[in-house]
């Protein structure tokens, strides 16, 4: 079987992990070439020792490269800002496709179980944040039995998980994550919070997702939630169910406020995750990063798939 050449921008912690996963589980995509702007990188490193190409000169250095011409997908796993560059160079190459795994979202918010067919002829596309990967699903487990007014999420990591690049987009993870449960999760308002937990050893990723939707059959709704935790296991093996799924009925004579909508009422459904990593560069703690990379591959994977049907 002949695979399709990938390049991942970005040597640390995210990139690094994503090429690991390319080169051990793939069995359509081919890590071609491992970008990053320190030449004295780990990811750099470790990428040399795996026989996979380098370079230290960031896209123009891609761009330069022999290797180039046969590359089909790019992942760019940078910060947001780095993103938009990227981008600029990468769109004049019509044969390409980009999956941004920064919060940039200069492509559309996909997240594979939930809306992949909907942005599969687009260019780039963008994997909204961890938290995104995590929460969303479930957001949208129950937009499809009950209408949802109101998502809220929180998602709380590892402080050691937290490299430069997700630390400075914890400003841009939040508007991201929130645009992203109303867009992909279908809730009216979103709203998302991220937790740097310094806690000594590093805990696990806890994602906590708050719905308001109305009132619906409390079954239905369970199974929908168990049906999309099944979902995402397919490419996230450590995603679960951290506590069973809870409800609360706000009554009409008792409602919440809520910013942005007013006095609300209907069903209130919790839902507690955890989410243990891989362990294939990153440590299990870092389910946060995991995830991102798992559904990144998986996103690659499933779109050479589809356009090879087309």
């Amino acid at each position: 079987m002949t695979k399709t050449k990938v390049a991942i921008i970005g040597s640390g912690n995210i990139g690094t992990d994503l090429m690991i996963k390319v080169l051990r589980l793939s069995k359509s995509l081919e890590m071609s070439v491992l970008v990053g702007i320190d030449p004295d990188s780990d990811g750099l490193a470790r990428a040399k020792r795996m026989g996979v190409a380098t370079t230290h000169q960031g896209i123009d250095g891609l761009l330069e490269m022999p290797e180039w011409q046969d590359i089909k997908i790019v992942f760019d796993a940078t910060s947001a800002k780095a993103h938009l560059y990227n981008w600029e160079k990468v769109k004049a190459f019509p044969d390409k496709k980009m999956i941004d795994l920064t919060p940039a979202a200069v492509g559309p918010y996909l997240v594979p179980p939930v809306n992949f067919d909907l942005n599969m002829e687009v260019s780039n596309v963008n994997m909204v944040t961890c938290g995104g990967q995590a929460t969303i699903p479930i957001v949208a487990a129950v937009n499809r039995v009950a209408k949802v007014h109101y998502g809220e999420i929180v998602a709380s990591i590892a402080s050691k998980s937290a490299g430069p690049g997700t630390r400075a987009n914890i400003d841009e993870f939040t508007e991201t994550t929130s645009k992203a449960i109303e867009e992909v999760g279908g809730a009216e308002k979103g709203k998302a919070i991220i937790i740097l937990n310094p806690a000594e050893p590093p805990l696990v990723m806890r994602d906590t997702v708050f719905t308001l939707s109305e009132n619906a059959n409390q079954e239905a709704i369970r199974e929908s939630i168990h049906q999309m935790v099944a979902e995402v296991q397919k490419y996230v093996p450590g995603y679960q169910l951290h506590q069973a799924v809870q409800f609360d009925e706000i009554p009409e004579t008792e409602p919440v406020f809520i910013e942005g909508l007013g006095h609300c009422h209907g069903l209130k459904t919790s839902v507690f995750l955890k989410v243990v990593g891989a362990g294939h560069y990153l440590p299990e703690y870092a389910g946060n990063l995991d995830i991102m990379t798992s559904a990144a591959l998986a996103t690659g994977e499933r779109l050479l798939k589809q356009t090879t049907k087309v």
